[in-house]
């Protein structure tokens, strides 16, 4: 019996190593010009508090969430965008570790900037638009827009325009990583998808 509880114990597989928060600092913030990696710092901010309104924040996001997205820019679904080069560059352990680092950080607070249809988002945010049968934002994102880690990203204090341009990504269908969201973002206006992306940035 010894025995051959050894020889399963060695032939048992190595427990996948925890991903190292450290690591990934020094990559998120340096690169690796050896690679070519470019620092993710230099379009995502340091910390991950981007300050290019296009490019999202990152701070605070789901550790899992961040993985997720970073694996499927190497696929089909997200293929052909300008992370595609760098998240294929990246080892599955390096992607864990930057996702792992990212989920460290503080989600830098934004603001809602269109009075004019901040109760529009705020209603298609907290009760969704029944006549078209979009659902409401926070049965998935939560009331706060902090996501659900791994299924459902946060979107409180994210730049408008990085979320106006993935919900008509979603509404385009030019973005397939979420058959839900395609479905829901179709049934919206630009108008309702500007100002739920405009509520969504004041969230805390």
């Amino acid at each position: 019996m010894l025995a051959v509880s050894g020889a399963a114990s060695a032939s048992a597989p190595a427990p996948a190593a925890k991903a190292d928060p450290a690591k990934g600092a020094t990559l998120y913030a340096e690169g690796d010009n050896a690679r070519g990696i470019a620092a993710c710092v230099s379009c995502h901010g340091a910390k991950g508090a981007s300050t290019i309104t296009i490019n999202p924040k990152l701070g605070g996001q789901g550790e899992a969430y961040i993985y997720k997205q970073l694996v499927a820019f190497t696929e089909p679904s997200r293929a052909g965008t300008v992370m595609t080069a760098f998240a294929k560059a990246l080892t599955d352990e390096e992607k864990k570790n930057i996702a792992a680092y990212l989920a460290t950080e503080p989600n830098k607070a934004g603001a809602a900037k269109n009075k004019d249809t901040i109760e529009l988002g705020k209603k298609i945010y907290r009760g969704g638009i029944a006549e078209n049968r979009v659902p409401a934002c926070a049965s998935c994102h939560g009331p706060a827009g902090a996501g659900m880690p791994a299924a459902y990203p946060r979107v409180g204090g994210q730049h408008q325009d990085y979320t106006v341009a993935t919900l008509k990504a979603f509404k385009a269908d030019t973005r397939k990583t979420s058959a839900e969201m395609h479905a829901i973002a179709y049934r919206m206006s630009d108008k309702e998808i500007e100002a739920v992306a405009d509520y969504m940035a004041g969230l805390k």
